[in-house]
């Protein structure tokens, strides 16, 4: 499980935003200010800061140079801040990625999979009942052959992989994908990509053993 530090003074964004990340699957401790920060970077492991720029207590970019210099942990700042400069200095200092409040969670849960991933913290190479997936080069593959998706497919099994042993409904899918290239995704059309997802990847699309329909909840990957 990775552990994430949030650093953060509005307690209504911590909690909501803590509630999410651990029903995400990762463990969370947080902070409000600099100094509490910088002595949990001391006493613990983490494997990735989300960090205010503006704090009560001092400022992110103090919390993000403690994180660069003991063990170069990954770095995502979240900032109310419109003014490029903060967001500059901030990527100077050696920050991965920022992302300007108020933001869709799923968005941030995104970035945080890609920043992991840079750093070698997550698999770039995902296998489930036959199916290969490389998530760094975006090649599928099923017992060795390569199989074609189209960006809603490919990003539908993405959420299914990145989600294994969740059960995940219908709203929350549809949430994930619903503008990836530009297209309105309904409930029918869900259902139609789902076909199309398990008709490539399943060894038989009528018994799925690979994206399994948990009736009246939504669907699993194990």
């Amino acid at each position: 499980m990775k552990k994430i530090l949030l650093v953060e003074d509005d307690k209504s964004i911590v909690e909501n935003l803590k509630e999410f990340l651990i029903n995400e699957g990762y463990y969370v401790d947080t902070v409000a200010g600099q100094s509490a920060a910088i002595d949990m970077l001391e006493e613990n492991k983490y494997d990735l800061l989300l960090v205010d720029i503006s704090l009560s207590d001092g400022n992110g970019f103090a919390v993000c140079k403690a994180a660069k210099s003991k063990n170069d942990l990954p770095v995502i700042f979240l900032t109310a801040s419109g003014d490029e400069y903060s967001v500059v200095t901030g990527l100077d200092m050696g920050a991965d990625d920022y992302i300007n409040k108020p933001f869709r969670p799923r968005e941030l849960s995104s970035r945080i999979r890609s920043v992991l991933r840079r750093y070698g913290k997550t698999q770039s190479v995902v296998e489930v009942g036959g199916l290969c997936v490389d998530i760094i080069r975006g090649n599928v593959s099923k017992n060795g052959v390569e199989i074609v998706l189209s960006a809603l497919e490919y990003r539908l099994l993405l959420v299914f992989l990145n989600n294994k042993g969740t059960v995940l409904s219908r709203s929350r899918l549809l949430d994930e994908i619903w503008d990836i290239a530009g297209e309105y995704v309904n409930d029918n059309t869900l259902t139609v990509y789902i076909k199309r997802l398990r008709d490539k990847i399943e060894d038989d699309p009528q018994f799925p053993t690979i994206i399994k329909t948990v009736r009246g909840l939504g669907y699993r990957v194990d």
